[in-house]
């Protein structure tokens, strides 16, 4: 398609996305919850041309030679549709933030002032691989009130588009608009630039995609994003660590899910307590295939361990590949993670009450935990049904992004007639 064409494309995508937002910002709960209920009955009527669709972009990517894990990840199988018609009635299920007033006060000449929770407009969404993300994003979009534009992977185009059709007969089942979810259909990679500097019509951007990507958006887009360029996660076992607890939270932070963004790339072990803990550790480790990249101190103890260099403390492995550091404090570790850390979840084992509540408060992540694997970084996990991305900004949203994350607060006042003197 011609650079021309795909630009009137996309701005005829953002007018009507703009358009649809005004509806939504209205449109009720009932009416939303309908919505959702009417795509996951539509996704299970849809089954068969679902996996159809599917079908289609599995074979072409298994033709183009696509790794087994990402085939695995692009596949619509029964159980992927069923978690994603049950996901769609758990967001139905959730709390509208739409309209909720916080920080209500009542001033001295009785004028009242509050905030109310409101969509945040058009959001565009950006993602690889994963039809599933079509239906979460769509969701948690509509849910809170918002339009979306949803570009995902090449590799998903049959699938997303056919997700897409589900999505806008459910909108139109409820009668709302059916512009409120729209699908980019051209996987020219020229309409990503072109959304990513809509300002016009976009009011924020989720890229939801590997490091190329968000790197790529960082660098290029002019709407401003939620994002995290990478998750490079640490556990510090501190010296005051049940050795019990240490060992099954350091192996559950690591082995849970290697390919998550949550997934800890760098253990950090007081010193005091890695000549009694590591042997066993890395025993753990080495019965689950994961290759230990180690400082001086730790190959010491665990001779097995390949010599660790500034790149490992720097680097998301996304695989069975974990750095090993031993440090004389707590304040060591926290030098440690300030310095290679990229802000995204970071955890401490230990018994001491104020080493924890020194690492939470000083701990410059957006999810800081105690006693807890890092894996457990997950919107469903943290109470708010599903989740749009894990952002490391510190403006507007930070960690998991939920329903509330997907919108922002206005002020209202209300008086009755008073004027300022």
């Amino acid at each position: 398609m011609p650079a021309t064409d795909i630009d009137t494309a996309m701005l005829t995508l953002g007018e009507n996305a703009r358009r649809a937002s005004r509806a939504m910002m209205r449109a009720s709960g009932a009416a939303k919850n309908q919505a959702l209920h009417a795509m996951a009955d539509a996704l299970g009527d849809s089954r068969a041309g679902l996996k159809a669709a599917n079908a289609q972009d599995v074979d072409a990517a298994r033709a183009a030679g696509l790794e087994p894990a990402l085939l695995d990840r692009l596949t619509l199988s029964d159980k992927s549709l069923d978690l994603m018609i049950s996901g769609l009635r758990q967001i139905a299920a959730l709390p509208d933030p739409v309209g909720t007033i916080t920080a209500s006060t009542l001033r001295p000449n009785g004028m009242r002032v509050a905030q109310m929770r409101v969509p945040l407009g058009v959001i565009g969404i950006i993602y690889e691989s994963r039809p599933n993300v079509t239906i979460d994003a769509a969701a948690l979009c509509l849910k809170s009130g918002n339009a979306a534009i949803l570009r995902g992977g090449s590799e998903a185009v049959h699938s997303n588009l056919a997700l897409g059709d589900v999505v806008q007969a459910g909108l139109r089942a409820a009668a709302l608009p059916a512009e409120a979810v729209q699908v980019v259909n051209t996987t020219d990679r020229a309409a990503v630039g072109k959304l990513i500097t809509m300002t016009e019509h976009i009011d924020v951007i989720v890229p939801r995609g590997g490091k190329g990507l968000i790197a790529r958006l960082a660098n290029e887009a002019r709407v401003p994003l939620i994002k995290h360029l990478d998750g490079n996660c640490h556990v510090y076992i501190d010296a005051a660590a049940d050795p019990e607890k240490a060992l099954a939270i350091a192996l559950n932070a690591k082995t849970y899910r290697y390919g998550i963004c949550g997934a800890m790339e760098t253990l950090l072990v007081d010193a005091s307590v890695a000549v009694s803990i590591l042997p066993r550790i890395a025993a753990a480790f080495a019965a689950h295939g994961v290759e230990l990249r180690g400082c001086p101190r730790t190959r010491d103890i665990v001779p097995a361990a390949k010599p660790a260099t500034d790149e490992d403390w720097a680097t998301e492995y996304l695989a069975p590949i974990l750095a090993v550091r031993i440090v004389d404090s707590l304040d060591e570790a926290i030098e440690h993670i300030a310095r290679w850390g990229s802000g995204h979840t970071d955890a401490i084992v230990t018994e001491d009450l104020s080493a924890a509540q020194r690492f939470q408060r000083e701990v410059d992540s957006s999810s800081v935990y105690v006693n807890l694997p890092t894996c457990f970084a997950d919107g469903f996990e943290y109470g708010l049904g599903a989740e749009i991305g894990i952002s490391t900004n510190r403006l507007h949203a930070r960690g998991p992004v939920g329903l509330e994350g997907l919108t922002t607060l206005k002020w209202v006042l209300s008086g009755e007639g008073q004027t300022r003197g």
